[in-house]
């Protein structure tokens, strides 16, 4: 499985990078411009199955980078069974954010920090991932 986790906080792309690890080949970025090139370059290559990507970020957030990344999933006639699942994480555990990430963002599942082994876990056992 390739992942791509995207987070500002050097301490938690480390800590999410680690757990990660043991799923598969993973990927970092410090912000959703950047996480968008990457995935994109992907797309000519090898995809990524999960990204992992905080809300709350410099140049360009989380929710701004999922939106773009579906706009180019569907430039790419990605069909929605394919599209990349997108775990979004964020330390604000609100209605509000939980409704922008998931059901008007487009993303597969939504941790609020700080996130266990157990939380990942269960999000990709989720997203049919494990």
């Amino acid at each position: 499985m390739k992942i791509l986790v995207v987070e500002d906080e050097l301490a938690s792309m480390k800590y999410i990078s680690n757990i990660m690890r043991k799923y598969g080949e993973c990927d970092t970025s410090s912000n959703g411009l950047e996480a968008v090139k990457l995935f994109e370059a992907g797309l000519n290559s090898t995809p990524y199955n999960l990204i992992c990507m905080d809300i709350m970020m410099p140049e360009m957030d989380g929710q701004e980078a999922l939106k773009k990344i579906r706009q180019l999933e569907e430039l790419f006639s990605i069909p929605p069974k394919r599209e990349v699942k997108v775990m979004m994480t964020t330390a604000l555990d609100d209605p509000k954010n939980v409704m922008n990430a998931l059901y008007k963002g487009g993303a597969s599942e939504y941790l609020v920090k700080p996130i266990t082994v157990d939380d990942v876990e269960a999000a990709m056992k989720k997203m049919k991932l494990l």
